[in-house]
């Protein structure tokens, strides 16, 4: 029969462990936690195993998920109610350190001494008018360094990038290397969420952060691939709330997410768990709201303070960007990268397509008339290309006509040019990274397009900074 222990917290038992899912029976309606209450219990080895609330069951049942490993986990066992949600610490303190989702150090680095703690889980946000009103009216660009994005697809401080690609083509390496680019341009605070993906990427990531001396502006939450998918979809909420705690300081922060995919693929197997009956589209029924309860924290505001920009790693299933959860992660992303595995197979490094991707930041009140007119026409010419490539794979470059020709030799220029030699692969590609500003990436595109540069052989823009 539950009761109240000696220091009056209520305790239920343990009726039923399935995997992840733990059903705990209570003696009445009022002892029952409400949802996302943090409920611990023990194994039969001593290992403590945090329980949230996901449901209310019959027969005064909370049918909670669990954190961590229920390994060893028996039935009858005794589960004590904390009366909160899951709390992490935040401050000062979290900057260089990596912790899991409950705000536990993994670094082996000994415990954080923090004197704040905000809840990982955000009450109802209430009208969105107050937001919307509250947004800043004028748009600050920020330079990543990185040709294709700056001329292509700019990123506005506040607003929300997504790079998508399938597997193996350079989602972790492009986020690394915008990490090490605008963290020490801009000296601002870094929060990275590893969710769901291997620790072989986290490990890389650290000594990485290290080794480009922008560790000590950098906070890192991880929620492993091996790990329960209550530890995985939590992570992210984990990592949001870390921003949202920078921000309240008036200060500007840059959001990394790698995979936001697993998050959404975690909450799947969670609604499998809980019974669920999937859409139609064989995702869970809550899809749309989880991904927007987590996208609605990220956003700047004068209340707050500062500004919350975010970069979104998001794994592409199969190279399918039709894949319903990668088309609902679409509307909330204000520039959306894609990553082609074609411009991987012709060495194309970073391996954007132009022409699959977007970016709703390419606007002449943001980025000015010059630049404008320049990725018009860079995307004009890419455009025409991929036109004339077909033809020249039946009938050959020389049936082409003489403007036509020029346009194709022009293209293949444009295209090599846009690519970049990286500080975190240089020891993949054996040639020193290279920072080009925005000044410089227009001037070389503006050179190519007017014509200067067609003397010049096209394997002389592959791999290169700035255009000299």
């Amino acid at each position: 029969m539950p009761v109240k222990n000696n220091n009056n917290q209520m305790t239920g038992h343990i009726v039923s462990v399935q995997g992840p899912v733990v059903d705990v029976k209570f003696a009445n309606a009022e002892e029952v936690p409400g949802i996302f209450s943090v409920l611990t219990t023990y194994t039969v080895d001593k290992e403590e195993v945090i329980l949230e609330v996901a449901e209310h069951l019959s027969g005064y049942i909370a049918r909670c998920i669990a954190i961590n490993s229920t390994i060893n986990l028996q039935r009858n066992t005794e589960v004590k109610v904390s009366g909160n949600t899951i709390q992490i610490p935040v401050g000062e303190a979290l900057y260089g350190r990596i912790i899991n989702m409950l705000g536990q150090p993994i670094d082996q680095k000994g415990e954080i001494v923090s004197q704040e703690k905000f809840p990982i889980r955000k009450k109802d946000m209430g009208s969105q008018i107050k937001i919307s009103k509250s947004r800043q009216k004028s748009f600050e660009v920020m330079e990543t360094g990185i040709k294709i994005i700056d001329v292509l697809f700019p990123v506005v401080k506040g607003g929300k990038t997504g790079i998508l690609g399938g597997a193996a083509l350079g989602k972790s390496i492009l986020t690394l290397e915008i990490i090490q680019h605008i963290v020490k341009k801009y000296r601002g605070s870094c929060v990275f969420t590893g969710v769901g993906e291997r620790i072989r990427e986290g490990n890389e990531l650290y000594y990485e952060l290290l080794k480009h001396e922008v560790l000590d502006k950098t906070m890192m939450v991880f929620g492993q691939m091996n790990e329960p998918p209550g530890a995985r979809f939590g992570v992210a909420m984990t990592g949001i709330t870390l921003a949202e705690s920078i921000q309240r300081k008036n200060q500007d922060v840059l959001l990394f997410v790698d995979n936001i995919f697993r998050f959404v693929q975690a909450g799947a197997e969670i609604s499998t768990l809980l019974g669920r009956v999937p859409s139609e589209t064989g995702y869970q029924p809550t899809l749309i709201s989880e991904v927007s309860e987590f996208h609605e924290r990220i956003r700047s505001s004068k209340e707050a303070g500062g500004s919350i920009t975010s970069f979104e790693a998001v794994y592409v299933p199969a190279d399918d960007l039709t894949d319903p959860a990668v088309v609902v992660l679409f509307s909330f992303l204000d520039s959306i990268l894609v990553l082609s595995r074609e411009k991987i197979q012709l060495g194309l490094y970073p391996a954007v397509d132009p022409l699959l991707s977007s970016c709703a930041n390419l606007d002449i009140d943001i980025v000015g008339r010059k630049h404008l007119d320049i990725a018009q026409e860079i995307i004009r010419i890419l455009q025409r290309y991929e036109e004339l490539r077909r033809i020249v794979l039946v009938i050959g470059i020389d049936e082409l006509s003489a403007a036509d020709r020029i346009i194709y030799e022009r293209a293949r220029k444009l295209q090599n040019f846009l690519t970049q030699p990286f500080f975190v692969a240089e020891a993949y590609t054996g040639k020193k990274g290279e920072y080009v500003s925005l000044a410089q990436t227009l001037a070389g595109c503006e050179m190519i397009i007017s014509g200067r540069m067609d003397r010049r052989s096209e394997e002389e823009f592959y791999l290169i900074g700035a255009l000299s």
